[in-house]
């Protein structure tokens, strides 16, 4: 069996939104092949507890830090974690950085990289973590045998930021477990928990990161969709545009017609998901976008952004419109219009993207790392 050693410091249990799920189903989605390979996950305190279903079936290391200051991660991925994995065959780096080798004989380095949003929007990161992104993520790039990327877009800026050899980057998309959304809340339990009321909802599932671009859906939902009845549900946690949201939420008068459960369980949030007229995604800027997948997949329709990667997600299994507040006016209606279309058409799309094709794709990725 040929060892791997897979980079997971970066992972901050329930901080690091979609590339933790990324990975987490990377790794079980490899338990459904035969491959050769064996696995042993460096990870931070809490990431067993977080993640049970991986502690079951891979060799999960804790690091002696909690890795709540980068500086003391980054410390503990240069010292003790170089020291862990130099008799591996192969090390992944899961969160776009690579430290610095401590011998020339160090194994190769399979690098996944999520995205290059400190590229694209760096007035959405502080001075020190742009400086870190900077002056690591090219220099770890250029170190990896091969990097992989959660799709053809991210491939796209990575390639052409540094001149990477495209045969170097490899696209291992996002994967959806198949029995995803099987332990969701009921509809009725959910209206009386988060007082939903009656009418339609609609969800967006995000962090409220700047880029997400949440106050867009409430200009929406003051000057267009209109109707009293129609509640807006933002899931995820508090990011840095937290008060801003909720200062144009009050502004506006929309506090009535805004639900904000924050973080919920993922029963709830497949329940809240699975029965909403549409999954609503207005980002700026995503390296895949798990939460569309995650709704074909439950028979929801998506109405999308046109920006970055989500046109490449999404296709024509849902509505991807320019962020452009007219353009999204009817969208409502046409998703009632054409729900059995939309909803057909995403489940089919879904089928892309699964743990196991996901899994099949960073195995590709390993073994051409080792040629």
């Amino acid at each position: 069996m040929t060892e791997v050693a897979v980079n997971l410091l970066w992972c901050v249990p329930g901080q690091v939104g979609g590339s933790e799920e990324y990975l987490v189903r990377q790794m079980l989605g490899l338990d459904q092949l035969g491959h050769g390979f064996t696995t042993t996950l460096y990870v931070l305190p809490g990431f067993a507890q977080a993640h049970p279903e991986l502690a079951a079936r891979h060799r999960l290391v804790e690091a002696p830090t909690n890795g709540h200051r980068r500086a003391r991660r980054v410390l503990a991925e240069h010292t003790w974690l170089s020291r862990q994995i130099r008799s591996a065959a192969l090390v992944h780096h899961g969160g776009g950085a690579a430290p610095l080798p401590l011998s020339r004989t160090s194994p190769p380095i399979v690098l996944t990289v999520h995205d290059l949003q400190y590229r694209t929007y760096p007035r959405y990161f502080s001075v020190a973590k742009k400086a870190y992104l900077r002056a690591v993520v090219p220099q770890s790039v250029r170190r990896a045998a091969v990097v992989t990327v959660p799709s053809s877009y991210v491939r796209g800026t990575v390639v052409s930021a540094w001149s990477v050899p495209p045969e170097r980057v490899m696209v291992v998309p996002h994967g959806i477990e198949p029995t995803l959304g099987a332990d969701a809340t009921p509809a009725d339990e959910l209206r009386d928990r988060y007082r939903l009321g009656a009418g339609r909802i609609v969800v967006y599932p995000a962090v409220t990161h700047p880029h997400k671009n949440h106050r867009f859906l409430l200009q929406l939902l003051d000057e267009y969709w209109t109707d009293p009845d129609l509640r807006l549900v933002l899931i995820g946690g508090r990011g840095a545009a937290e008060a801003e949201v909720w200062s144009e939420v009050h502004r506006r008068g929309l506090a009535e017609r805004v639900v904000r459960p924050g973080r919920v369980s993922a029963a709830d949030r497949d329940g809240l998901v699975a029965m909403a007229e549409a999954l609503v995604f207005p980002s700026e800027y995503e390296g895949f976008g798990a939460p569309v997948a995650e709704a074909m997949h439950l028979g929801v329709p998506v109405i999308a952004s046109d920006r970055a990667c989500l046109p490449e997600v999404v296709g024509d299994a849902g509505l991807v419109l320019p962020l452009e507040p007219s353009r999204w006016a009817r969208a409502l209606d046409e998703v009632a219009l054409r729900r059995h279309e939309l909803v057909a058409a995403g489940r089919f799309r879904a089928g892309r993207y699964t743990t196991e094709r996901s899994a099949e794709a960073l195995l590709h990725a390993y073994r051409r790392a080792l040629t």
